[in-house]
């Protein structure tokens, strides 16, 4: 049997195929399954070498769905033929590009006879960063106001449906004009879309005209821009000339507003602590891996991904439908993740 794998030579990543086998015994909480989707998302290498994860060898596709072929002795939740979804813990030596795979039951919940295999495998980590930062984060309640920044990502996506199902005024910007019609056609789940790529200095009075001076009470961003650009330099990526000025983000803020920030290394000078302190603000670090890292809140893991693939299946959170790529072109699909580092893709068993 063969999976998926990222090989890390130097600074240089490598995505190969290579034989993997299964245990004959099964562990008392596993369950042995049969792929039919994986979804894909960049390796994040810093975030595994902090963890104490980093190997040469790194098992790609952990957002899986397939149906159960056995079941260790004491698994209580499933049985043969239930079709499951899951995401594969930080520390698999599975990779999700496989036939068959062994998981614990912990990480598994089961799949909407409806829904399709490959919408839940490309959403889920997506659906689930969403719900951490909404609700884990920022705790969401009906009537608040809400910037997500790059709505028409596919995270972003899920932030705009996830808020306007709880009742939330909803801005969020857009950075083609492709992008713009697409949110524009959300309404009434988005209330305003800032064309940012027309003019990114458009966002703060944009926000403030909306809110009648008093900022948004939530900023959900995709990363921020830590330093003034005079001019966008030639070789700067499309996406990332489009990132929020820090200052822009802060003064965007509701007296009491929180901001998730998706910034690995975000830096508060003085002045933007102080600006904070005057409108006791508050910012916090969305890490969705924070749940498969801690087993400490393992049960509301398992209901949020509950209600993520059961909102999934009525229609609550339509993510944007990606097309399935053949297990034969999943390196090629992988390596256009890894360089495009929002873009998401999904591979058919």
């Amino acid at each position: 049997m063969k999976g998926l794998f990222c090989r890390i030579n130097g600074s240089e990543l490598k995505f190969v195929t290579q034989e993997t086998t299964l245990p004959e015994v099964l562990g008392s909480h596993d369950v042995r399954i049969h792929m039919k989707a994986c979804g894909l998302s960049p390796v994040d290498l810093k975030f595994l070498e902090d963890m104490g994860l980093q190997r040469d060898t790194i098992p790609l596709g952990r957002e899986v769905t397939g149906i159960v072929q056995r079941v260790g002795p004491k698994v209580t939740f499933f049985q043969p033929d239930d079709e499951v979804v899951g995401i594969l813990p930080l520390d698999s030596v599975c990779s999700g590009l496989s036939d068959v795979i062994d998981i614990n039951e912990q990480y598994l919940v089961e799949k909407p006879a409806k829904l399709s295999c490959t919408s839940v495998a490309a959403a889920l980590e997506d659906g689930l960063r969403a719900y951490s930062a909404l609700h884990a984060h920022a705790r969401v309640a009906a009537g608040q106001t809400l910037l997500v920044v790059d709505g028409a990502s596919s995270f972003g996506l899920m932030c705009i449906q996830l808020a306007s199902y709880h009742g939330v005024k909803v801005l969020t910007t857009s950075h083609s004009q492709e992008q713009h019609t697409f949110l524009e056609q959300l309404r009434p789940s988005v209330v305003r879309v800032i064309p940012v790529h027309k003019n990114p200095s458009e966002l703060l009075p944009a926000v403030l005209e909306e809110t009648g001076g008093l900022g948004v009470d939530i900023v959900v961003d995709q990363g921020v821009s830590l330093q003034e650009k005079e001019q966008p330099e030639e070789e700067e990526e499309e996406e990332a000339a489009f990132l929020p000025h820090k200052h822009d983000i802060l003064s965007a803020l509701a007296v009491g507003g929180h901001w998730v920030t998706s910034q690995k290394d975000l830096q508060l000078d003085p002045p933007d602590s102080r600006l904070m302190f005057l409108k006791s603000a508050s910012v916090s670090f969305l890490n969705a891996q924070v749940w498969l890292a801690s087993s400490s809140q393992q049960g509301r893991y398992l209901h949020i991904l509950r209600d993520i693939v059961e909102k999934m299946s009525s229609g609550v959170l339509r993510p944007q439908p990606e097309e399935a790529v053949p297990l034969q072109d999943a390196a090629a699909a992988m390596e256009n993740v890894q360089l495009q580092h929002k873009k998401k893709a999904v591979v058919q068993m």
